[in-house]
């Protein structure tokens, strides 16, 4: 037990409104198990709406761990709230958390930045037959996803223009964006970093060779080789660029960037997650595990950082 938290009452904020809440109760009851497990005073605040104001009074925690994901979790509205409240909370900001969690928004800063992403286009609710105008710009396949979910929920894989009305149309059933992406084929990498230090990278194997819903929370077929198989220089560069992204979103103690690499090994950033899963299946509590630290270590490494955070 870290002397730190030794006195604190620690809340577990879980649940939450959106449609990755099942995936945060999980998160959440491992990550309050294993304080507990610990000897910390940890406890859960189910997020179920603007309840939770309430909760978090009568609780009154002196720190809380986010395991929420998806809107109003990961998406900087929960830290707003906890900012005005004045509760140090882990991960990152508010700016930060709006920024990462649209990726959208995120892809325009890469970008920007001159961070390799794949090519892509965004839509809103109105657009009429995006079809042609897509298959131009990005051509197949092509990933469609909601801007603003997680989890690869509501998320499509389209071959051919014919089946791109569908797959927005999906799409649209979860969110008002919509973003449509080049799909790399190739390899699945995941990069997370920790107070500043890039942990060992994570590859993603997967029977159908997409990391979706099923291959994250159901397959018993998915494999992860940590650490990943490359050799040093590619994975530097990699950590590097992870790092390079953290900064440019406002990242903030934890984080994890996504990459594909493609056929030549050329590594193209997917999104940044700012509040990575913490179930069983989770890759940041593997790659954490690589580097040597268990996964009570990186619950408390994590709440320590946001103590720090909220001192400042």
């Amino acid at each position: 037990m870290l002397d730190i938290l030794a006195n604190k009452k620690i809340g577990v904020i879980m649940g939450g409104l959106s449609a990755e809440k099942e995936v945060s109760m999980t998160s959440g009851g491992g990550v309050e198990n294993a304080l507990r497990d610990a000897g910390y005073n940890a406890f859960p605040i189910y997020f179920n709406g603007p309840g939770v104001v309430d909760e978090i009074k009568r609780l009154s925690p002196d720190v809380v761990f986010l395991a929420l994901h998806g809107r109003w979790g990961e998406d900087g509205t929960i830290q707003g709230l906890l900012e005005v409240m004045g509760v140090p909370y882990t991960g990152t900001g508010v700016t930060g958390s709006a920024i990462a969690m649209d990726k959208s928004v995120t892809k325009e800063i890469l970008k920007y930045r001159g961070i390799p992403t794949a090519d892509f286009a965004t839509l809103r609710k109105g657009a009429s037959n995006p079809g042609k105008d897509v298959s131009r710009r990005i051509g197949y396949p092509m990933v469609v996803k909601p801007s603003t979910l997680g989890s690869t929920i509501g998320m499509s894989f389209v071959h051919e223009a014919k089946d791109l009305p569908q797959a927005v149309e999906l799409a649209f059933s979860h969110d008002n964006c919509v973003l449509l992406e080049k799909f790399i084929e190739g390899r699945e990498v995941t990069a997370g970093i920790l107070d500043g230090i890039s942990l060992p990278l994570v590859e993603i194997v997967t029977p159908m060779g997409v990391y979706d819903y099923e291959a994250k929370y159901e397959s018993h077929e998915t494999k992860y080789v940590c650490p990943a198989e490359l050799d040093k220089g590619a994975a530097d560069e990699i950590m590097g660029l992870a790092k390079e992204v953290f900064e440019a979103l406002h990242g903030y103690g934890v984080g994890r960037v996504d990459f594909r690499l493609d056929g030549a090994g050329r590594p193209y950033v997917l999104e940044m997650n700012t509040l990575p899963g913490m179930t069983g299946t989770s890759l940041l509590p593997k790659a954490a595990l690589a580097a040597g630290i268990d996964f009570t270590s990186l619950i408390e490494t994590i709440l320590v950082g946001a103590l720090k955070r909220h001192a400042v």
